[in-house]
């Protein structure tokens, strides 16, 4: 989206009127509540969580990260050792979605059951 478009415009209005849409916006991508679930449980590498989550793509797993990591609610800390290690952790920022994102899984995993119930 340009950022002199009238969309643009409305959506950084909209984000500056509700917090509830700007925290949506920090959270937007398919992978991004994932990555943040993920890192807290412990996958922290870049391989790790490639493993948890199978269908992402590299360039993909690259991209959320980043944008993850421009938010605010993750760091990237580089060791200098052969080969090159990334490990990346959850700020304290993010850290204050922890119980946030506990509740949203346990809302799925409560709504998944009653879904497949339904369907029996």
């Amino acid at each position: 989206m340009k950022e002199s478009s009238t969309n643009n415009a409305n959506k950084t209005q909209l984000e500056a009127m509700c917090p509830m849409l700007y925290a949506m916006e920090q959270l937007n991508g398919r992978w991004k509540i994932l990555l943040l679930w993920y890192i807290n449980l412990g996958a922290n590498r870049f391989g790790k969580l490639k493993q948890s989550i199978p269908n992402i793509t590299t360039k993909m797993l690259t991209q959320q990260l980043r944008e993850l990591e421009t938010s605010g609610l993750i760091s990237r800390k580089i060791f200098a050792e052969m080969p090159p290690r990334v490990e990346y952790a959850l700020t304290a920022k993010a850290e204050t979605l922890v119980p946030i994102l506990t509740e949203l899984n346990k809302w799925g995993v409560k709504d998944k059951k009653r879904l497949v119930s339904s369907l029996s």
